[in-house]
C-alpha cells in the first residue's frame, strides 16, 4: 500500500504527476518546425497536430480513467496510465512516420489522462472546499516549473541528440513518477467508498454532474480559459519564429513567461482561503479580459513601432499565463466541491469536457495563424469576455 505521505511530499508528488502533461506538450514546442521538416510535412501548421492530438488523447482517456479509479482505486489506475505513457514514448522514439508519431502521441495522451483524472480525484479524497483549492494551488506552483523549463530542456536535447531524445526524456520522467507513486503513495480511496463499474452508476453519475449548475458553469468557464491557454501553447512557436523573429530565444522567453504562473499560484495559495475561489477566478478572468482588449487595440491600430512588438507580446503573454494559472485551479476546485462522492467520475467528466472544448478552440485559432499574433490575441480576448460573463452566473453556494 505504501507509506502515508506528509503534506509536503504529497503536494510534490501530485505536482510531478500533473507536470507529465506539461512535459508531454511544452518540451515538444521547440521541435515542431524541425519535425515538420524531417517528416516532410506540407505546412508547419500540420506540426501543431503533435500537440492537439496529445491533448485529444488526454481528454478521451479521462472518460475511462476517472470511472475506473472510482471502482478499482486511484493508485492502480495511475500506475497503469503512466505505464502506457512510457510505452507510447518508446514508440515515438523509433518511428519516422508522421501518422505513427501522431498515433504514439494520442496513446501518450490516453496514458497521461490518469494523472489528470485520478490524480485530481486523489486530492479530492483528502481535501474539500477552500482547502482543496489551496492544495491544488500549491501543487500547481511546483507544476508550472515544468512548462517553464521544458522548452529549454527540449531545445537543448533537440540540438544535441535530435528531436527523438525528447521522447526519451518523457519516458524517463514517466518512470520516475511510476516508481515514486508505487513505493511512496498510499491508496486514498478505501474499499468501502468504491463504486461498482456499472452502467447504472455511470448514468447516475453523469446525471449528477450535468444537472449541477455550479459544476457545469465552472467546467465551461474552465474550458474557455484552457482554450486560450492551449491556443497560446500551440501557436507561440510560430509567432515567435515568423512574426517576432525570435526563434532562438523562444525557449528562454517561454521560461520567463511561464514563471508568472508560479507567482500566480503562490499568491492564490495565500489568498484563496480568505477571499474564496469564485472571487479570485472572476478577478483573474476580468483582468485578462481588460488587458487583452488593450493589447488587441494596440496591435490593430498600429500604435507602436515594430521594434516594440516583441516586448509588448511578452508582457501580454505574462499577464495571460498569470491570470490563467489563478483561474484554472480555482475553477477546478469550484467544480469538484459538490461531487466528492463520485470524485473519479466527476473529475473525468469535468476534465474531458473542458479538454475537448479547449482543443477545438485551439485547433481553430491555431489554423487561423496568418504570420502575426493577431488571430491568437483576438481569440483570447473573445474567450476572456465569454468566460467573465459566464462566471458571473456561477453559484457561490453549493446546490
Amino acid at each position: 500500500m505504501g507509506k502515508r505521505l506528509s503534506l509536503t511530499e504529497f503536494i510534490a508528488l501530485i505536482a510531478f504527476l500533473f507536470s507529465l502533461i506539461a512535459i508531454g506538450t511544452d518540451m515538444m514546442l521547440p521541435a515542431l518546425n524541425l519535425i515538420a521538416n524531417d517528416l516532410d510535412l506540407q505546412t508547419n501548421n500540420q506540426a501543431q497536430l503533435i500537440i492537439t492530438v496529445f491533448l485529444l488523447g488526454t481528454g478521451l482517456g479521462q472518460l475511462i480513467s476517472g470511472p475506473l479509479s472510482d471502482t478499482y482505486g486511484r493508485k492502480i489506475v495511475l500506475c497503469t496510465g503512466i505505464s502506457l505513457f512510457i510505452l507510447a514514448s518508446i514508440v515515438a522514439i523509433i518511428t519516422s512516420n508522421f501518422f505513427m508519431l501522431l498515433t504514439a502521441r494520442f496513446i501518450q495522451g490516453l496514458g497521461i489522462s490518469a494523472p489528470r483524472a485520478a490524480g485530481t480525484a486523489m486530492v479530492r479524497d483528502l481535501y474539500n472546499g477552500r482547502k482543496l483549492a489551496r492544495v491544488i494551488s500549491l501543487a500547481m506552483m511546483i507544476f508550472v516549473l515544468a512548462p517553464a523549463i521544458s522548452p529549454l530542456i527540449g531545445q537543448y536535447l533537440m540540438i544535441l541528440f535530435g528531436w527523438q531524445s525528447i521522447f526519451i526524456a518523457c519516458a524517463f520522467a514517466g518512470l520516475i513518477a511510476f516508481v515514486w507513486l508505487l513505493i511512496r503513495q498510499k491508496e486514498t480511496l478505501i474499499i468501502e467508498n468504491r463504486n461498482p463499474f456499472l452502467i447504472s452508476n455511470l448514468i447516475q453519475g453523469y446525471k449528477t454532474v450535468f444537472t449541477n449548475k455550479r459544476v457545469m458553469i465552472s467546467t465551461l468557464v474552465q474550458a474557455l480559459v484552457l482554450g486560450g491557454l492551449f491556443s497560446y501553447i500551440a501557436s507561440s512557436p510560430q509567432i515567435f519564429t515568423n512574426w517576432l523573429h525570435a526563434e532562438n530565444k523562444f525557449p528562454l522567453y517561454f521560461c520567463g513567461i511561464a514563471l508568472f504562473s508560479a507567482l500566480s499560484n503562490i499568491l492564490n495559495a495565500f489568498l484563496v482561503e480568505k477571499l474564496g475561489m469564485w472571487f479570485l477566478s472572476t478577478c483573474a478572468i476580468g483582468f485578462n479580459m481588460f488587458f487583452s482588449m488593450v493589447t488587441l487595440m494596440i496591435y490593430y491600430l498600429e500604435l507602436i513601432p515594430n521594434l516594440l512588438h516583441l516586448p509588448v507580446f511578452i508582457i501580454w503573454s505574462s499577464v495571460l499565463l498569470f491570470t490563467m494559472a489563478m483561474s484554472v485551479g480555482n475553477l477546478m476546485a469550484l467544480a469538484m466541491e459538490p461531487v466528492g462522492h463520485i470524485a473519479g467520475l466527476a473529475s473525468s467528466i469535468i476534465g474531458s469536457t473542458s479538454t475537448f472544448i479547449s482543443i477545438i478552440i485551439a485547433m481553430i485559432i491555431g489554423m487561423l495563424f496568418n504570420g502575426t499574433g493577431l488571430p491568437l490575441i483576438t481569440g483570447v480576448t473573445i474567450l476572456a469576455i465569454l468566460s467573465f460573463v459566464l462566471n458571473l452566473k456561477n453559484p457561490r453556494v453549493i446546490s
